[in-house]
């Protein structure tokens, strides 16, 4: 059986930074807070909480004082800044500069949309970090679009300015903003105008080139094994796209999922993860796979 890590998995910029701030802070002391799970991994999340990494949420934060508190990769609302000053806390700031460009942009097209009686959309899943941050940016009046039925929360009579979470899939986004268009259009009764509908492409493009890499990786191997946390929204869109171009997709947390029943001894077998899938864990799996026995798998 051959075993490869495909070279383009694991950690995007924004996570590997944020992990890198907690890591240097953790080792000046022995307790940092963090607001949330620093990456959708429960091992890595593990693996820091041994090293002095304390997960809290919104409300614990509140009752924190003359501390330290790291912000991860997804980025915090304006609240989140606010208690923090009344608690004499010090932020960790490891907010991705790309989510940090878009709460700007956010903020700026709903001061735009309050001005014209229009709306914000975000295509994001609802509670996600990182939807938090955005709706954040428009006083929660931002309306969160995941599925066919929330649709039905727009007033296509107004004007539209839509945003997606930025580690959304690329064809789901233009799926969901021709079926804005189409409504308005229906709205109407006439074509849409650039002032009624602003789409705005805001995925990042270290997660949406991902997906034309996997599906090339997966074609080039027999059986492809997918690591990832079951909380990663982006974990769960990337496998979807493995499993589309090869049926013997496997979906793992770990190397302790694993099933040998699934593997030949002729397989190419190809491992990748998500933005929030640490290397060491795809070397874990990648040593539990070349440590089975030959022998005891089907030829």
């Amino acid at each position: 059986m051959q075993v490869s890590i495909d070279k383009n998995s694991g950690y995007c910029f924004g996570v590997e930074f944020a992990i890198k701030m907690a890591e240097d802070e953790m080792e000046q002391s022995d307790k940092l807070y963090c607001l949330g799970d620093i990456v959708h991994n429960d091992m890595e999340v593990n693996r820091l909480a041994a090293k002095g990494l304390v997960v809290i949420d919104r409300e614990e934060l509140e009752n924190l004082h003359d501390c330290k508190v790291l912000i991860r990769a997804h980025g915090e609302p304006p609240e989140t800044y606010k208690v923090a000053i009344e608690n004499n806390i010090e932020l960790i700031d490891a907010s991705c500069p790309v989510v940090l460009k878009l709460q700007h942009r956010v903020k700026t097209a709903f001061d735009k949309m309050e001005r014209e009686e229009g709306q914000i959309v975000i295509y994001g899943k609802k509670g996600h970090a990182e939807v938090i941050g955005l709706t954040g940016q428009t006083l929660e009046k931002a309306i969160v679009v995941m599925e066919d039925s929330d649709l039905e929360k727009i007033d296509f009579a107004r004007p539209v300015t839509l945003f997606s979470q930025t580690t959304k899939s690329t064809k789901g986004f233009y799926e969901l903003s021709k079926k804005i268009e189409d409504r308005i259009q229906a709205a109407k009764g006439a074509p849409v105008e650039t002032v009624d509908f602003n789409a705005n492409d805001s995925i990042c493009r270290q997660v949406s080139n991902r997906e034309p890499q996997l599906q090339k990786f997966s074609q080039e191997n027999d059986v492809i094994v997918f690591v990832s946390g079951k909380k990663s929204s982006n974990g769960k869109a990337l496998y979807q796209v493995c499993l589309s171009e090869n049926p013997r997709s496997y979906f793992v947390e770990s190397e302790s999922e694993l099933n040998p029943e699934w593997f030949h001894s002729s397989d190419k077998v190809g491992i990748c993860g998500a933005t929030s899938t640490p290397m060491w864990l795809m070397e874990q799996v990648k040593n539990y796979l070349e440590s089975l026995e030959a022998s005891t798998l089907p030829a």
